[in-house]
């Protein structure tokens, strides 16, 4: 079976596509106070619309709001619906803030002071 469509319906279900795209998606690049949905993303970048501005620098990746990543990016090129973003340095986000000395495992909890009866 061979199926033909004009340019317009296309045109029109790849812009419902992306739409889509957008609206589920949980992963997001965040600039400043501005939120830009990924499309997909892979070990060595992702994409946005092709409707986001052409971002470059120091971005946040996050999972819904849970920051993932600090990045520094940069634009490679535009794959049709499509701005595609590659790393230039990935740094992982922790939880537990960061420390300058070692942590030891069996550290006492509390000293205790006073007289013990």
């Amino acid at each position: 079976m061979d199926v033909h469509m004009s340019p317009e319906v296309l045109e029109g279900l790849r812009r419902a596509r992306n739409q889509d795209l957008k609206r589920t998606a949980r992963l997001r690049v965040v600039v400043g106070g501005d939120v830009f949905p990924v499309l997909r993303s892979w070990e060595g970048g992702f994409a946005l619309s092709a409707d986001a501005p052409h971002l470059r620098g120091t971005v946040e990746f996050c999972d819904g709001s849970k920051l993932l990543h600090e990045c520094l990016i940069v634009c490679s090129s535009e794959d049709g619906p499509e701005m595609v973003y590659e790393y230039k340095r990935l740094s992982r986000v922790t939880d537990g803030r960061v420390l300058d000395f070692e942590q030891v495992d069996d550290a006492p909890v509390a000293y205790l002071s006073g007289p013990l009866g």
